[in-house]
């Protein structure tokens, strides 16, 4: 049976005979220990030794005061929980703490094991239930847009491969891009056609097709976005992904809707990269070929982020020399990437273009593969970009 890791505490003072003693001290307890003997050893410790359940600070020390550095913990390690320790009651400073630092404990010197044992197995325990909440929210959130995805994929595997498309673009220009946390964006693509689960399939088929939507198919599309609002309101944590969604049709100079709302890079980064690949995958499934579709989105001037144009027109430049194989289904393997609609001779789709092939789409292909338009052969991108 595996051996359960110890709690691990950072204990930060000026004084190296007093972290000794405290060390000593906690010998026997079940605590992983470490030590710092100045604030910016301790960040130093947390950036690149964390994660850390627990840090104990003095208040006096020079150069950074326990009141910086816990405050300064708050936003380098935001689940550690933050302890003062003081050999001199200063009430003034104390309140500091509490307001910047959000201190969960403070103790004054000298303390005894006991207490100090006490209050550690404490801040262990509110650890455990900080972060055991946020897991179960991230599992619940992940859980919950697969599950949506889960239905789109199913219900409407062309919305699906679109939605897929455009994720995959999102992530790519993120990259070029250097923006380091762009998950949002990536689900604001995945969950931009959820709302097509309302559209008949004939309408999703004109749209894809390009063509001319009768009023009340347009007046189908336009409740489409508020359908997507209503679904992700009931979901916690999604405000970043609900906010890009309603920017999706904003233009980069501060025109189109919604009306009265900021232009410019006060746009979210995501909301500017989702109506830029939303435009282009359109021109693109109408057939335009990839630079005159990237020349027809430069001529709607004012429209796009022109940095994100740009990176997005040299990304899918590149991408264009990628091999697109034209393989039997037996030889398709997970992690391609269909380079066409995948239909049956009645025209049903079984996967949309930029779709990644999975085992459970390889399996339902080989089912029926002699009812596939083309017969048994499928163009792929060999590798996913």
């Amino acid at each position: 049976m595996a051996e359960l890791l110890k709690p691990r505490v950072l204990l930060v003072d000026d004084e190296p005979g007093l972290l000794a003693g405290m060390v000593r001290s906690l010998r026997s307890e079940h605590f992983e220990l470490a030590t710092a003997n100045s604030g910016a050893e301790a960040l130093e410790l947390l950036r690149n030794r964390g994660p850390y359940a627990v840090i104990v600070s003095d208040l006096k020390m020079p150069c950074m005061d326990g009141v910086e550095l816990l405050g300064r913990t708050r936003t380098v390690s935001p689940d550690t929980i933050r302890v003062l320790f003081t050999g001199a009651p200063d009430l003034a400073r104390a309140i500091d703490a509490v307001n910047e630092g959000a201190i969960f404990r403070f103790m004054t010197k000298p303390c005894s094991r006991v207490m100090m044992a006490v209050t550690l197995k404490a801040c262990v325990e509110q650890h455990e239930l900080i972060t055991g909440q946020r897991i179960l929210l991230e599992q619940t959130l992940h859980g919950a847009i697969k599950a949506l995805t889960d239905v789109l994929a199913l219900t409407n595997p062309l919305a699906f491969g679109r939605a897929t498309r455009l994720r995959r673009a999102i992530r790519t220009v993120g990259l070029v891009t250097g923006i380091a946390d762009g998950w949002q964006a990536e689900v604001a693509a995945m969950l931009s056609q959820i709302g097509c689960v309302i559209l008949p399939p004939a309408v999703l088929e004109k749209m894809n097709a390009g063509g001319r939507l009768t009023e009340d198919e347009e007046g189908m599309v336009r409740r489409s976005p508020e359908m997507v609002e209503q679904v992700l309101s009931n979901i916690p944590r999604l405000e970043g992904v609900r906010e890009i969604l309603r920017y999706r049709e904003k233009h980069y100079d501060g025109s189109g809707p919604p009306a009265g709302m900021a232009g410019g890079n006060a746009i979210p980064w995501g909301g500017r990269a989702l109506k830029l690949v939303l435009d282009l995958d359109q021109l693109e499934t109408e057939g335009t070929p990839m630079a005159r579709a990237c020349d027809t989105l430069r001529g709607r001037t004012g429209w796009y982020d022109p940095e994100i144009l740009e990176a997005l027109a040299n990304v899918r430049g590149a991408q264009e020399s990628s091999e697109v194989r034209e393989l039997p289904v037996t030889s398709l393997r997970a992690g391609m990437v269909f380079a066409q609609d995948v239909r049956n001779r009645k025209g049903q789709l079984f996967a949309a273009r930029g779709q990644e092939v999975t085992r459970g789409l390889m399996e339902k292909l080989k089912l029926f593969a002699p009812e596939l338009q083309g017969g048994n052969w499928i163009r792929v991108i060999a590798e996913a970009p």
